[in-house]
């Protein structure tokens, strides 16, 4: 379950990435002692996509804390280049210094070539009608180059909504047929000040 908040007069949006196993597992040259800390690797990762560190020896404290990663071992990265990535939320000044070793473990982006996405907003899961029905590819993106899914509902609309809360999910359609529910949550609509 994934709840989302909706500010009445206001574009909301959110990017999101299909990943899948299995781990993607690439070696680690070097870890900077810094604020953001700095990695070394030949990653293949894009701005935002999320990784976990394993395996790392010296600066241990940068290591998973599981082992398979959970949720909250996995951080986002920004790319530097072909082999820098940084984590923004990790401040590596105070962690002992790395020796040798590790590994950067991410999911498997899963392609969106063949996919159609689109996302309905009801009162309850069984209304019969909806509050909001988006589609691809006006009101939902799908970029298979940067593995991204946007989705986005224009100030216009959500100055319109009458409603305080609902239910919603967001499903991608593959070229064969096959539905794969990706999202579900509760809505809440914040009512607007400035108008």
């Amino acid at each position: 379950m994934t709840d989302i908040i909706i500010r009445k007069g206001e574009t909301w949006s959110r990017v999101l990435r299909w990943e899948s196993l299995p781990f993607v597992y690439t070696a680690i040259s070097a870890i900077t002692k810094a604020a953001p800390v700095a990695i070394t690797s030949t990653h293949g990762l894009k701005d935002g996509w999320r990784t976990a560190v394993t395996g790392v020896q010296g600066m241990r404290q940068i290591n998973c804390a599981t082992f398979p990663p959970k949720a909250k071992d996995f951080h986002k990265v920004t790319v530097g280049g072909a082999s820098t990535i940084t984590f923004n939320d990790v401040d590596s000044t105070g962690y002992s210094a790395y020796t040798s070793g590790g590994y950067l473990v991410s999911y498997t982006p899963v392609s969106l070539a063949s996919f159609t996405a689109r996302m309905q907003i009801r009162t309850t899961a069984d209304a019969t009608s909806t509050l909001e029905s988006l589609v691809s590819p006006t009101d939902i993106v799908l970029d298979d180059t940067n593995h991204t899914i946007t989705i986005t509902i224009s100030a216009t609309d959500t100055a319109a909504y009458t409603f305080t809360s609902a239910v919603y999910d967001l499903e991608l359609v593959s070229g064969s047929g096959v539905v794969t529910r990706l999202l579900e949550g509760n809505v809440s609509v914040v009512s607007e000040v400035t108008r």
